[in-house]
């Protein structure tokens, strides 16, 4: 097999496996009506690329490994997607996906650190970068090569945090920080431009000495990992971001790219549908 044709078994098996996660996140609703389904489904193939392309240091046996990559889930409540990806990791058994937000399970609706695999409080918006900037400064300074990545919702850059924790990063050169922003432009109360706009905002990055990378299609697997070399690869010492152009409830009827998507339910009958079960 040469490397053009082990590429392609690479993407596949990253694309499958997106699929999966996108199939896993459906049922999960469906145990749990209250979970944010659409905007756990515009980051899935951002989650799959990191923790299965080979980007992440992990050890799901020791999720506090001290020599593992750091990934901050900033828009936790976003990140339904993730339970399915942690389970078929080790982080924990398949079963649990079972108790979702019943009694006595530790998979909620807002995810927490008590979940093996997480690393912060997901509730609160607008703290991961700051976290994760943190985090990257005091690797930095034990001189590891240990990398930093923030998913982020780019509603969620409304919160002003956000921008103090870019400017923090951008002084001490965090080159070890990548935030990854899950650009699906619709936001709580509907467009995300509607409510502050950010328009060009690898300009806005840019200005505030970042290194920037847009993904025109945040839902392909090839395009993100790509992106994310071209970050590992970047010697301009800045810390990186990723613009992943995405879509809010990816490819659910009536629900992708709808204005009040963030509260909307996905019903029964067509989750069956679109899993191809109940017919």
């Amino acid at each position: 097999m040469n490397a053009n044709q082990l590429d392609v078994a690479v993407d596949e098996q990253l694309s499958n496996k997106a699929r999966w996660v996108w199939e896993e996140t459906l049922k999960l609703h469906r145990r749990a009506q209250e979970t944010r389904v659409a905007s756990s489904l515009s980051p899935i193939e951002i989650f799959v690329v990191l923790y299965y392309g080979g980007f992440l240091r992990q050890d799901p046996r020791n999720p506090r490994w001290d020599g593992r990559d750091r990934c901050i889930i900033s828009k936790g409540h976003g990140s339904l997607c993730m339970y399915p990806i942690l389970a078929d990791l080790g982080y924990f058994p398949m079963d649990e996906l079972e108790k979702v937000c019943q009694e006595g399970s530790f998979l909620g609706g807002i995810p927490d650190p008590v979940i093996p695999g997480y690393e912060t409080i997901n509730g609160s918006l607008g703290h991961g970068a700051g976290v994760g900037a943190g985090m990257a400064l005091a690797l930095k300074r034990r001189g590891t090569d240990q990398t930093v990545y923030v998913v982020t919702g780019d509603g969620e850059l409304h919160e002003g945090a956000n921008w103090e924790a870019f400017m923090f990063a951008a002084q001490h050169r965090l080159d070890n920080l990548v935030v990854i922003v899950d650009n699906n432009q619709i936001c709580m109360l509907g467009p995300t431009d509607e409510i502050v706009s950010h328009s060009d905002l690898a300009k806005k990055f840019q200005a505030f000495g970042w290194g920037v990378r847009g993904v025109s299609d945040g839902h392909s697997v090839v395009a993100l990992s790509e992106a994310l070399l071209e970050c590992q690869r970047d010697e301009s010492g800045k810390p990186q971001a990723i613009i992943a152009n995405t879509r809010k409830g990816n490819r659910v009827p009536g629900l992708e790219n709808a204005p009040l998507s963030h509260v909307t339910a996905i019903k029964l009958d067509l989750i069956d549908q679109l899993l191809g079960e109940g017919q």
